[in-house]
């Protein structure tokens, strides 16, 4: 299904189960629900698990949904949210030894932005976004670039990074947080 061609407005299905629309609730899910069991299944890692999260992320969802704010934040934003952080209280609950890093909290949060932006934007103006960044990311020095590239485009951790480039893993770290940092101030 193409985003661009499909519209949806999240903040207005939210406001549809606010008021008791299960079926705007069926629709969040079937739109974004392979996508919030990756998030899941990031934190968790373990499929079972990561779908029992899915499924208590999807219930507070439907019950608070009359809590959600549009003037705080995107309604897609609050759904991916809600799942991140149901995955990291069922990671707390177990007492397994799970670290998230601030860099990995913003790397979802850096994927789900992604995924809201891409699911906004026009064809047109995502060609003219993308020439940009290429643009930006060329800015960058080569192995910052490689750097997230590796992480963003093929999914690798930053311990994948470091053992592939054969970098100390707080290298790869600081070069993937400047290195987002400048593509930020570069796109914006």
């Amino acid at each position: 299904m193409n985003a661009a061609a499909d519209p949806f407005d999240y903040d207005a299905a939210l406001g549809a189960c606010a008021r008791g629309d299960h079926q705007a609730l069926q629709r969040i899910y079937e739109r974004e629900g392979r996508y919030l069991l990756g998030v899941a299944l990031r934190i968790v890692r373990e499929r079972a698990q990561a779908e029992d999260v899915l499924h208590d992320a999807f219930l507070s969802i439907w019950q608070r949904a009359g809590s959600f704010d549009a003037a705080r934040g995107a309604g897609r934003g609050w759904i991916y949210s809600v799942v991140r952080h149901a995955a990291l209280n069922v990671v707390r609950g177990s007492g397994r030894d799970v670290r998230l890093d601030e860099e990995a909290v913003e790397a979802i949060d850096d994927q789900a932005a992604l995924q809201n932006y891409r699911s906004r934007i026009d064809p047109y103006e995502l060609g003219a976004d993308l020439g940009r960044l290429d643009t930006c990311l060329g800015r960058l020095e080569p192995a910052r670039r490689d750097c997230i590239v590796l992480a963003y485009v093929e999914g690798c951790s930053h311990g994948e990074i470091a053992e592939r480039t054969q970098t100390p893993l707080g290298t790869v770290k600081a070069w993937i947080q400047r290195g987002m940092r400048a593509l930020r101030e570069c796109m914006a």
